[in-house]
């Protein structure tokens, strides 16, 4: 007689770079039954070093090394986890080291090798160390790019949520001129539809869109810029607006947030980095998550980085990697 399927989806959890905070977020999420409630948790990381996490933490958990999801299995008060066995037993906390680095890189690559095969249906990343993940011999600006690589997906988003706003980047790891110069119609139309596909996914039939302008203003009708907003933002928006998607503007920035702030809009559209990353994190960082949009699978990441000079001592804020968790299992969960 076989067994019904669990119909919770596999989430695979990357430890991150485990000089940082990741092992200490990455078991001070897991250590809540809820954690098990409507997902399956997978750990791909360092098993000792999560067993170092959760003594700092003051934790009580089982960290066990399991080969495969099918080994797993995933009930409250145990940790099963993937253990590749890169990290060094003596790893300090809160230093770069390549080592580290390497093994961040190589627990992404397991965790998309993972979902590729169907064995996980998201991916839930605690934060890596860019100067430790180039020690290690991997040019990559971050963890979204990454994913992208290991996918063999040419083009992916950003997504900042928090409790009060959502905001996808038309651009994120590059300088500000290159990022004026790379944004173009077909890119803003895309980032749109992406945002607007993720929310729909959420359980948002109808998003309301607010795309943000690149100069102040949003150009003042030519006094401020070279026209950016009619040549290279306007026309991604009317191509959107033409398909059904409820999309508005270019706004001026600092109006966009505002509304968005304030309920009026689902999602902003941010041109560039700190655009979108500024707003984001003065209005909620502690709960924000990152959500890559546009890979085959979901992932979701905190907001955070490895906070090097907290790491190891268990006073970490681990709320934003729980609300990055649910996300991973909400979104893996809601077909489009």
């Amino acid at each position: 007689m076989s067994s019904t399927p669990d119909p919770r989806p596999v989430v695979a959890v990357t430890m991150g770079d485990g000089a940082g905070v990741g092992p200490e977020v990455t078991v001070g999420a897991l250590v809540h039954e809820e954690a098990f409630t409507a997902g399956r948790p997978l750990v791909v990381g360092d098993a000792h070093r999560l067993r170092l996490a959760a003594e700092a933490l003051g934790a009580a958990v089982d960290v066990v090394e399991v080969g495969s999801p099918a080994d797993a299995a995933f009930t409250p008060g145990r940790i099963d986890v993937v253990d590749p066995h890169l990290l060094p037993a003596d790893l300090p906390w809160g230093e770069v080291s390549a080592a580290a680095g390497h093994a961040a890189h190589e627990y992404v690559r397991i965790a998309c090798e993972l979902a590729g095969r169907g064995e996980a249906q998201a991916i839930c990343t605690a934060p890596l160390n860019k100067a430790a993940l180039h020690a290690g011999g991997h040019r990559f600006p971050g963890h979204t790019e990454l994913l992208a690589h290991f996918f063999g997906v040419e083009e992916v988003s950003m997504m900042l949520t928090t409790p009060r706003i959502k905001v996808i980047h038309v651009t994120t790891h590059v300088g500000l001129l290159d990022a004026v110069a790379r944004i173009e119609p077909g890119l803003v139309e895309r980032t749109i539809r992406r945002g607007h596909e993720a929310l729909r996914r959420a359980g948002n039939p109808g998003p309301r869109i607010g795309v943000c302008a690149i100069n102040p203003h949003a150009g003042e009708g030519g006094l401020f810029g070279y026209g950016e907003e009619a040549e290279k933002i306007a026309p991604g928006i009317e191509a959107a607006r033409a398909d059904g998607i409820d999309a508005v503007g270019p706004l001026p920035a600092d109006t966009a947030f505002f509304l968005g702030g304030r309920g009026d809009y689902d999602l902003v559209v941010a041109m560039y980095h700190d655009q979108g990353h500024g707003p984001v994190k003065v209005l909620g960082i502690e709960a924000g998550v990152n959500i890559t949009v546009g890979l085959p699978v979901i992932r979701t990441s905190v907001d955070h980085g490895t906070a090097f000079d907290i790491a190891g001592t268990g006073r970490v804020e681990v709320g934003s990697m729980v609300e990055a968790l649910r996300q991973a299992v909400e979104l893996a969960a809601t077909p489009l």
